[in-house]
């Protein structure tokens, strides 16, 4: 019976927090910057990444008779395709426990921007190699990198300290 009493009161304490808490504040940004993310990445997916594995464009890029070969184009367009498939499903899944105001989401959106740097790091690194891409102008490449970079420093640091953060997202 005692057992029962306590397991009652233990179900009744509802979380009070004390201090700011709710998707308010700062997550506003954090709520648009996934928003924008989610459909940025869909438009690169559909109108650059997708296409390239066309086999009119495929074989330009990656054939050795093609006219703009080079050895990293397979590798580059394939990575460019895969990451962005992933930071889509990373971008849907963070977006649900965003929402949910999950615990787990403080973990899951710094690995997100963490995710990010790295794949935005790799991209750069293999555009580089590719001649055609330097003589274009390196397709924003050192521009997506520090914004990646400043991007994933600002908003780890407040996820992992953020009182806001700790009261709002302890289901």
């Amino acid at each position: 019976m005692e057992v029962k009493v306590q397991q009652e009161q233990q179900e009744s304490k509802v979380y009070i927090p004390h201090g700011p808490s709710g998707l308010g504040g700062w997550l506003v940004l954090v709520q648009i910057g996934l928003i924008a993310t989610l459909f940025l990445v869909a438009l690169q997916l559909l109108n650059y990444n997708l296409p390239s594995f066309n086999p009119e464009y495929w074989d330009i890029l990656t054939s050795k008779e093609g006219e703009l070969y080079h050895p990293l184009w397979a590798p580059l367009i394939i990575f460019e395709a895969a990451s962005n498939v992933l930071l889509l499903l990373l971008c849907v899944f963070t977006l649900v426990l965003f929402y949910q105001k999950k615990a787990l989401l403080p973990r899951m959106i710094i690995l997100l921007y963490c995710i990010n740097l790295l794949i935005s790091v790799i991209d750069y690194t293999l555009s580089l190699n590719i001649p055609l891409i330097n003589e274009m102008g390196g397709v924003n490449g050192i521009r997506d990198l520090l914004r990646s970079l400043f991007t994933c420093i600002i908003w780890v640091a407040y996820f992992r300290k953020s009182e806001r953060v700790a009261n709002t997202f302890v289901q």
